[in-house]
């Protein structure tokens, strides 16, 4: 370990490896956005490299513009070249060897993806890498922090680190090799992702995983790396959200219950809206609002399939309203009497819109699996409404508690509420990780 600077030293230098960084609206864009803006905020001199523009803009039209505005103007961004050739689908563009000989292009593409890394995005590493040694010659990076997915970026620190000495950490924001939706591997025994995963791993000074269950089934599969790893959960930030104030009851009008965030084909959609059906039977939700903001899917053609699940025009009193920029969620939220949180999957999944939700100080409905991670973050929080189990009526009954707590809902249930999300802003949560990554790269420990 390389002694710690002083105060008089220069800042310490990060290059910080974020495919998926504003103008994306990729579900993990706020945890990055967040930790770069919490290095600069530290102290640290942040370069981020994320994906080239266009890709977001042309190729995945997912984009939201506003989440720029929040960038920390101290941060370096980047933008290294990558190829298309899985996303370009205009053959005007072809280049001539593709343009002429198909089959061929696609076997050398396909052996690109055995032979150098197994994922589609494996043409930015190189970029990187040469960018980065080109950066660092002229001034010295003291760390590199990647975060996955895509895992390219794991690749690109792994290389970066055997070329420079450079250390660097990890951060899995998702899982690699496991899906944690249906705790399944995702690649058979003896695909090359399983050998990059452990050399990324077992090299890396640091791993931060989202919640306890991931952190636990890597540190299973990979003992020899469990001693660096750790665990970040995700957060909220109050400079978007705004601190909330008490609303007092919600008396003398319907009841406003509400989603807000991607809304994507693995929700359990249909027993959510069954759940709503059979609770607005019950007098206290009879002219209740369920109103829905958010993306449909993460690409453009994930939106007609999803749209068609929404059972808008039965007379329930659900709306759909779109997407929100992230500078008006702060204000969608004080609109609503209670949230409903929906999510797929199980015992691994957190999801980072949980924290978002505490920190409004009204009641939360569970409509997922019983033992999915967030429910970690979840107990103790006072205006919690979870279920025993996925089903219809269990999620129409935690409606109906959620609506009475609504209608009687005191200041001192709320400033509890609010109590249990301030540990989970985003100063409280990437504070620690903050210090770890000085105590990795060597340099000192702000405070």
């Amino acid at each position: 370990m390389m002694k710690a600077r002083t105060s008089s030293s220069r800042p310490p230098r990060i290059l910080y490896l974020a495919f998926f960084f504003p103008p994306s609206r990729s579900s993990g864009v706020y945890r990055a956005r967040a930790t770069a803006g919490q290095l600069a905020a530290s102290g640290w001199d942040v370069t981020v490299y994320t994906a080239p523009r266009e890709f977001f803009t042309r190729y995945i039209g997912s984009v939201d513009t506003s989440l720029e505005s929040g960038v920390d103007p101290r941060i370096t961004i980047r933008r290294p070249a990558m190829d298309y050739f899985r996303w370009e689908r205009d053959i005007r563009r072809y280049g001539r060897f593709r343009a002429n000989m198909p089959v061929l292009a696609n076997a050398g593409y396909n052996l690109m993806q055995r032979r150098f890394f197994p994922e589609h995005y494996a043409s930015w590493i190189p970029r990187v890498v040469a960018r980065a040694l080109r950066e660092h010659a002229g001034k010295r990076f003291d760390l590199i922090l990647a975060t996955g997915n895509p895992f390219a970026s794991f690749a690109a620190a792994w290389w970066l680190h055997r070329l420079t000495g450079v250390p660097y950490a990890l951060d899995y924001r998702d899982s690699w090799t496991f899906n944690q939706f249906t705790e399944e591997h995702k690649y058979p025994d003896g695909h090359p992702a399983w050998a990059w995963e452990r050399r990324t791993l077992e090299s890396s000074a640091l791993t931060a995983f989202v919640n306890e269950g991931l952190r636990g089934w890597h540190a299973e599969r990979y003992p020899s790396a469990a001693a660096q790893m750790t665990v970040v959960p995700n957060g909220w930030e109050p400079e978007i959200l705004g601190r909330a104030t008490y609303p007092g009851p919600a008396t003398g009008r319907p009841l406003r219950f509400g989603y807000i965030g991607t809304i994507t084909e693995q929700m359990p959609l249909d027993v959510l809206f069954d759940g709503w059906r059979i609770a607005r039977q019950h007098p206290e939700l009879a002219d209740a609002t369920f109103d829905l903001y958010g993306h449909l899917g993460f690409f453009k053609q994930s939106a007609d399939p999803l749209i068609d699940r929404i059972p808008l025009h039965e007379n329930l009193g659900v709306t759909y309203h779109g997407p929100l920029a992230k500078t008006d969620v702060g204000q969608a939220y004080r609109g609503l009497d209670a949230l409903v949180f929906s999510v797929p999957g199980a015992r691994y999944v957190t999801s980072g819109k949980i924290f978002e939700y505490m920190a409004t100080g009204k009641p939360i409905v569970s409509a997922h699996a019983p033992d999915i991670a967030a429910v970690d973050v979840l107990n103790g929080h006072p205006l919690w409404f979870g279920i025993d189990k996925l089903d219809a009526q269990s999620v129409a009954n935690a409606m109906v508690a959620a609506a009475k707590t609504a209608r009687d809902l005191t200041e001192p249930e709320f400033d509890a509420a609010l109590a249990h999300a301030e540990r989970y802003t985003r100063d409280n949560t990437l504070g620690p990780f903050d210090a770890e990554l000085r105590r990795v790269a060597g340099v000192a420990v702000n405070g």
